[in-house]
């Protein structure tokens, strides 16, 4: 699935992004760690993995989008 980079702390290595409808979903440590990335910028496209439904739903990975 892919999202937009919304908020990002460099010190807590989470934040949010937003899926194409709008919607924020944060991801934590785990999520961002598990992708490889070392920064990410508001605005970048991102690819999400999620497990999950509804209020349970969680962000799993976080990495960059590439084509």
């Amino acid at each position: 699935m892919q999202a937009t980079a919304y908020t990002y702390d460099p010190e807590s290595r989470s934040g949010q992004v937003l899926l194409d409808d709008g919607t924020p979903v944060p991801f934590d440590a785990a999520a961002f760690d598990a992708g490889g990335l070392r920064l990410l910028r508001p605005g970048q496209r991102v690819r999400i993995e999620i497990e999950g439904e509804g209020e349970g739903r969680r962000i799993t990975l976080v990495t960059l989008q590439t084509f």
